[in-house]
């Protein structure tokens, strides 16, 4: 008898469908979500997501994948299959916890779509959640003495502050006036963002309770320093080094959040009517010396354009995740960017609106589809971040409001002029 062969899938266009995220808080015991537990946060901003897509039945979602990097405590037991069982979802969806430090959310994301791309899945939740107040960074871990005691890495390497002192080290040209003079105009353009109305729409308002205060609503971003000036940041304390570069002004501040995102096949979207904000074009993560960590971004964005056969003078915008001042420059260096190029960060970075970790990743490409809609010139884009440890994650994505888009499209208008 003949033998049965398994059917060849083709692979297929991932589109990003929607993003969001809740307002950012401050990571301290009088911030906005001290009294808010992490879980319960990742559960308003999925319930705010799947509110944006009603076209969406729940019983199509094929996994929620949900990253944080401090996974005990609230931030623990499975995120993605106990937020979707808390969040209301059908029991038949499954879901599961990722860990890529920073770029948790991100890794959420490539990782879904990947399953997505091969056929073995249609739609997927990507996105994270860090609750900094509650599990601060490095909390509680305990680190291998081999790393240091057999000197894999510098004892600096696993203090993220220390490797953005150290890449000022390797590159004095990156003076910290200059790092200095980014932070100012990402808290410029956050602000002048906020005034024009681009922020808001990616919110989620998330209930909040004090015991001493009472119920409340947080509807707006608590980190930004609006007003901020290269003077006033001068003499900020240096934390990491005695005479250091590295500041609260150049760098992102502790912070609580979350960012959920909708994916799905090209081909889905299409059937069920889903909107389509941008297609993934390709992805790739590279490591760097542990040391350096913030020249991550460097090798996983050659690598993700080289895959996508582009060069980085396709890209018409870059939503970068400011870790550090320094960290960004040392990019835009690299490639011939300007520290103020408008194509970079268009409505500020991280270092205003604040850095929930593993949540960052989702954040980036949130704004860069509301970029993609306010410029159809623009085909191509890019979302980068350093991740601890000494490694960078970039994905590519293709703007589908361009004249020239390629990707999946439904069939009334497929083989048309677009």
């Amino acid at each position: 008898m003949p033998v049965a062969q398994p059917a060849r899938r083709a692979l297929r266009d991932v589109v990003f469908v929607e993003g969001v995220r809740s307002p950012f808080g401050k990571a301290r015991p009088d911030g906005l979500y001290a009294e808010t537990r992490a879980d319960d946060l990742a559960v308003a901003v999925l319930r705010g997501l799947l509110d944006r897509v009603p076209a969406l039945p729940h019983d199509r979602i094929d996994e929620v994948a949900i990253a944080a990097t401090t996974q005990r405590g609230d931030q623990g037991l499975t995120l993605g299959r106990s937020v979707a069982v808390l969040a209301g979802l059908p029991r038949t969806v499954p879901g599961f916890a990722i860990d890529r430090m920073c770029a948790g959310a991100m890794t959420a994301v490539t990782t879904t779509a990947s399953a997505i791309a091969t056929g073995m899945q249609d739609v997927t939740v990507a996105g994270g959640v860090e609750h900094m107040g509650h599990h601060p960074m490095g909390f509680d871990a305990d680190p291998n003495p081999r790393f240091v005691a057999d000197r894999l890495v510098d004892g600096d390497a696993l203090v993220m502050g220390a490797t953005a002192e150290t890449l000022h080290d390797r590159y004095p040209h990156l003076t910290k006036e200059r790092t200095d003079a980014y932070g100012a105009e990402s808290q410029g353009r956050y602000a002048a963002a906020l005034a024009a109305g681009r922020v808001e729409p990616d919110l989620v308002p998330v209930a909040v309770r004090s015991a001493e205060l009472g119920w409340g609503l947080a509807t707006a971003d608590e980190l930004p320093r609006p007003g901020t000036t290269i003077e006033g940041m001068r003499d900020l304390k240096t934390p990491f080094r005695p005479g250091g570069r590295v500041t609260a002004g150049n760098a992102s501040p502790l912070t609580d959040g979350s960012t959920m995102c909708l994916l799905a096949a090209g081909d889905t979207a299409a059937e069920l009517g889903l909107p389509v904000r941008m297609r993934l074009v390709s992805f790739a993560y590279a490591g760097v010396d542990p040391e350096v960590m913030g020249l991550g971004p460097i090798p996983a964005t050659e690598r993700a354009l080289r895959t996508a056969g582009l060069t980085i003078d396709d890209i018409g915008l870059f939503e970068i995740n400011e870790a550090f001042a320094i960290q960004v420059l040392a990019f835009t260096d690299h490639f011939g960017l300007a520290d103020d190029d408008p194509r970079v960060n268009p409505d500020g970075g991280a270092i205003a609106v604040g850095h929930p970790l593993a949540a960052s990743g989702v954040r980036l490409m949130t704004q860069l589809a509301r970029h993609f809609e306010a410029h159809p010139e623009v085909r191509y884009g890019l979302t980068t971040m350093c991740v601890g440890l000494g490694m960078g994650g970039t994905v590519v994505w293709e703007n589908p409001h361009h004249a020239d888009y390629s990707g999946h499209v439904p069939a009334a208008t497929e083989g048309t002029d677009r």
